[in-house]
């Protein structure tokens, strides 16, 4: 794949892994930077590529550490900035902050929004994101938004595995549009749980909505953070005479007693992409599977750089 020099890709250090495989399916090398510290702690970046009227992209998970990443996207952006880049795309696969999206009570704040304008006030000119948890977090840029979705790389991985007698079950009401969606592109039922959410991090599947008695279930999500909502969901599908149990998640964020309840859940395997690269206990776990979105945020890239439709990825014009 032929790309000109004028095209430039940086890695931050929350997932270099992602972001040399990207520039592996461009053909085109990571883009030179050097990361220090100073004795106090605080980053330094330095960019050792000449980027004065080039089109650059700077690859950051804000995982975690979730300040520590974010900050760092954000000198590197200031860095590129003010080094002459003539684009500027953050490349955020995985947004932190993304979930406090509204003021539900009294004195709280909107992170998202607040994430959004300090990325802009770096020096982005545009973000491309992969479900950034709800759609409407495009409106909080007051620049270009180029939004993928994991839904591309999972159902290609679901569809080749040809599961017979599918349904696809929403762990929540939330989720039900996303399950429908997977419903349609892999030819499966639809089912629905209600969920009770007993604290932050505990919830209860009470009510299932649909037929999985002799069926094979497949939960899907943007996240999976503690894994309480999809583990409960399993036992309850379980309990009603499932056979094997699916669940796919864009991002394996996998904190609190995720993995340990995730290795008890009646789960067969656990999908995942590789917008967070997953720690050294998530890797022994066996039943999870990590696919890379290299090829997906490769081809976004490339079509940002050409001035081409992103949408079109999905079957959407524009």
């Amino acid at each position: 794949m032929f790309l000109n020099d004028s095209l430039k890709i940086f890695s931050g250090t929350s997932n270099p892994a992602l972001a040399g495989a990207v520039c592996k399916y461009l053909g085109i090398p990571i883009g030179g930077a050097k990361i220090t510290r100073f004795p106090d702690g605080e980053k330094m970046i330095r960019i050792e590529d000449d980027v004065r009227g080039r089109d650059c992209f700077v690859l950051q998970s804000t995982c975690q550490p979730v300040d520590e990443h974010l900050m760092e996207l954000l000198i590197y952006l200031d860095c590129l900035r003010r080094a002459s880049a003539k684009r500027i795309t953050a490349v955020v696969p995985y947004f932190g902050y993304a979930r406090q999206d509204r003021k539900d009570e009294g004195r709280v704040p909107i992170t998202a929004k607040l994430v959004a304008n300090i990325i802009v006030t770096a020096g982005a000119d545009r973000v491309l994101g992969i479900d950034l948890h709800a759609h409407q977090l495009q409106g909080f840029f007051d620049i270009p938004v180029d939004h993928l979705t994991g839904e591309l790389v999972l159902s290609r991985y679901f569809r080749d595995k040809k599961i017979d007698k599918l349904t696809v079950v929403s762990p929540d009401v939330g989720n039900i549009k996303t399950a429908a969606r997977y419903a349609s592109h892999l030819g499966g039922e639809l089912a629905i749980i209600h969920k009770r959410r007993l604290s932050g991090d505990h919830v209860k599947a009470d009510e299932l909505i649909g037929q999985v008695e002799d069926r094979n279930i497949l939960m899907c999500d943007d996240i999976i953070a503690t894994a309480g909502t999809v583990c409960s969901a399993a036992e309850l599908v379980k309990q009603r005479g499932a056979k094997k149990v699916y669940v796919g998640a864009t991002h394996g964020v996998f904190v609190g007693q995720a993995l340990e309840r995730l290795k008890a859940a009646p789960i067969d395997e656990v999908v995942a992409t590789d917008t967070i690269p997953l720690n050294e206990d998530a890797q022994k776990l066996k039943k999870i599977k990590v696919l890379s979105a290299d090829a997906m945020l490769g081809e976004a890239i490339k079509r940002i750089h050409r001035d081409e439709s992103v949408s079109s990825l999905f079957g959407r014009g524009g």
